[in-house]
């Protein structure tokens, strides 16, 4: 049985990081962009799951005040379906709360219907659309949000 961990990220995870990004995103973020969050934004926090000490997916989140927003979350597509996005996002759900948030937030694209499924399970409903939300190919974004309290 592979050994499943969800932690903290750390700055020696970037290059995991950024190479389950590139795998999953034609818009990805980059090396200097993940550095930034981690030192330099007081709101962010992103975690890392590993299996058999690899990392194979990663989840962004931003807390303000009570608010909480997933930035992102991706699992390394070889190894999508086995619920690893499931347990990242709940781990990152129980830390929006650890961290006092009330809500939680998230935008995912209209053709992501696995996705969206997914984040149904853990309670989130459509609130609303963001049209031509996304830069590569200007696909319009559901938010998706759920009450934490």
């Amino acid at each position: 049985m592979p050994e499943l961990v969800v932690r903290l990220m750390e700055l020696t995870d970037i290059d995991a990081v950024v190479e389950v990004e590139k795998m999953s995103f034609s818009s990805a973020w980059t090396e200097d962009i993940f550095y930034q969050e981690i030192v330099n934004n007081q709101f962010a926090h992103y975690f890392v799951v590993e299996v058999d000490e690899k990392v194979v997916g990663y989840a962004g989140l931003w807390v303000v005040i009570d608010d909480a927003q997933i930035t992102n979350i991706a699992i390394m597509p070889t190894l999508r379906g086995n619920k690893l996005g499931e347990k990242l996002f709940k781990y990152t759900m129980e830390q929006a709360i650890r961290l006092g948030s009330s809500r939680l937030s998230l935008e995912v694209r209209v053709s992501n219907i696995v996705a969206q499924r997914m984040y149904r399970k853990f309670g989130l409903v459509p609130g609303g659309l963001r049209k031509n939300y996304y830069t590569d190919n200007k696909e319009d974004a559901i938010v998706m949000w759920v009450n934490l309290q």
